[in-house]
């Protein structure tokens, strides 16, 4: 076992918020470029009947989680040590919480990572959109909201016997180590997705491909920067193992709802001495300053803002909506769709059954209003 010194615990800090900055970047400059959107893959496929999007998705998924299931298997991390792990499934905060989600960023032109890119390629209707979620995002985490999230839809759970992760289930059933039956779980769902996703030939393109397999291994990396970097066994302060610069103190990787609500909160209450600067919040710097630097290369920068007040009602709706089901849910497109399916944990796969659903049901609702 490595010791370390308050001093070096610092310097390691430092080391994730860098990489966490460097891989959020590139990550922003995929999502821009290659016009990465779940809201979009499911608007194509419902209006178009066009699955190329969707398949980008897929492939970030499968990606992100054959990363993950092999660090598993090494014995680098563990989904034990994630955020999703918890032995209480509340079934209808996930469920609940993604279908208002979903129907927030069809009202917000996109979810909270689309948000971010669109805000930093000069689309001021997005920045009304990230605060309507930011604020809406406090309130289910620590205010009224709050209070009913708790003792309301939280206290509707299942006990989970063998755990929250598939990997952990297929353990029990079939006697197997943990970290062969993650391993094996994560390789068979990955290669059922990317055999889904090279079916259609119109989906072979450097674009698509770059973009989704790229966002999938940058969830992979911040995982590890997470779960290996910024790893300690015995902190110095408090001699218990801490996973550095997260909010939870558990691994993190991408997602947006929550430190976009972290930096409005540090921003109103700095001064109380007790924020402090966290991965999520510095993927957050990340994600802008990638896509902006795309959008100017580009030449697509723009200054865009509201038409129509029905425009901001609209936009206003879908960013509180947004941010309170994405609390409910505990994370957002990224946070639930990409890092938390890349564990194959059951709450993930709820809550993203919800983003769709709630997605699926406020398309068909604005096209019967056209």
């Amino acid at each position: 076992m490595a010791f370390f010194s308050a001093d070096e615990v610092q310097q390691l800090v430092y080391q994730v918020w860098g990489a966490s900055f460097v891989l959020s970047l590139l990550a922003g400059f995929l999502i821009h470029r290659g016009h990465f959107c779940t809201m979009g893959a499911i608007s194509d496929w419902v209006v178009m009947r066009d699955a190329t999007r969707l398949r980008q998705w897929a492939l970030a998924v499968a990606v992100a989680m054959a990363g993950f299931g092999l660090m598993a298997w090494l014995g680098w991390i563990s989904p034990l040590s994630t955020i999703y792990a918890s032995s209480k499934l509340t079934w209808l905060s996930a469920l609940l919480g993604g279908g208002l989600f979903g129907l927030g960023m069809v009202l917000a032109s996109g979810c909270s990572s689309k948000s971010l890119v669109r805000l930093a390629a000069g689309n001021l209707k997005s920045l009304v959109v990230l605060l309507a979620m930011a604020v809406s995002a406090l309130a289910a985490m620590r205010g009224l909201t709050a209070v009913w999230r708790v003792h309301g839809l939280d206290s509707v759970s299942i006990d989970l016997p063998h755990g929250p992760f598939v990997g952990q289930w297929l353990s029990a059933l079939y006697g197997l180590d943990l970290r062969s039956a993650i391993g094996i779980s994560a390789g068979l769902v990955s290669l059922f997705l990317c055999l889904w996703v090279v079916k259609d030939s119109r989906f072979h393109t450097v674009t698509n491909w770059v973009t989704g397999a790229g966002l999938g291994l940058l969830v992979v990396a911040l995982w590890w920067v997470s779960g290996v970097l910024g790893f300690v066994p015995e902190h110095p302060d408090t001699l218990e193992p801490v996973f550095l610069a997260t909010h939870s103190g558990r691994m993190e990787a991408l997602s947006f709802t929550a430190p976009v609500a972290y930096w409005l909160d540090a921003f109103m209450y700095y001064s109380d001495g007790s924020k402090r600067l966290t991965l999520g919040m510095v993927t957050v710097v990340g994600i802008l300053c990638g896509a902006c630097l795309s959008a100017l290369l580009e030449g697509s920068f723009r200054w865009e803002g509201f038409t129509n007040p029905a425009d901001l009602v609209r936009h206003l709706l879908g960013g509180t909506l947004m941010g309170t089901g994405g609390v409910l849910a505990m994370g957002c497109t990224f946070g639930q769709g990409l890092s938390g399916l890349s564990t194959l944990g059951l709450g993930s796969m709820i809550s993203v059954l919800g983003i769709f659903a709630g997605t699926w049901l406020a398309l068909h609702w604005q096209m019967r209003q056209a």
